[in-house]
């Protein structure tokens, strides 16, 4: 509206993390973005790689995470919750005959009101991998499966406020 009225140039894209680990913005972003034609290219689908399981408890990490090297609200967001829906949600693409990464990709995509999923893949094989969720579907038992795991709208992760007095508590 400021745009229109202004008459400057629309806002026609927005850059929200979104991952099975926070949904938050499935509660306002979403549909504002749907009601007014606003493109959401999302980022973070693996959630740092806690559901492609790179972490296997919160007080262990990695050092070669980015939890570990960066620190602050990334370590943050390895929760022993969001470990736990990670290890559930590896379980799941497996008895789906995908990797975990390949499914936390394909949720992000083939969720209501997303453009598209961002992915940072580090190495060629990572990308191949990656590449192969353009050719796939979510099927409407894995959708459920994983909406039991972390609640439409809710989140087990703090991907979404990343300034210390948006903190939520997980």
């Amino acid at each position: 509206m400021v745009a229109k009225e202004l008459g400057y140039q629309r806002i026609v894209i927005e850059q929200p993390p979104y991952n099975l680990l926070d949904r938050r913005i499935e509660n306002e972003l979403i549909p504002m973005a749907e009601k007014h034609g606003l493109g959401l290219i999302t980022w973070a689908p693996m959630g740092m790689g806690i559901l492609a399981g790179r972490y296997d408890d919160a007080e262990n990490l990695p050092q070669d995470s980015r939890a570990v090297y960066r620190g602050g609200f990334y370590r943050d967001r390895v929760t022993p919750k969001g470990i736990e829906v990670g290890r559930q949600f590896s379980k799941l693409a497996q008895e789906n005959g995908i990797t975990p990464a390949q499914l936390a990709v394909l949720w992000v995509k083939d969720q209501p009101g997303i453009t598209a999923p961002l992915m940072g893949p580090r190495t060629i094989g990572h990308l191949e991998d990656l590449l192969k969720v353009a050719e796939m579907t979510l099927d409407d038992d894995t959708r459920a499966a994983c909406d039991e795991l972390v609640p439409p709208g809710s989140a087990v992760a703090d991907f979404l406020n990343t300034s210390g007095w948006m903190k939520m508590a997980v």
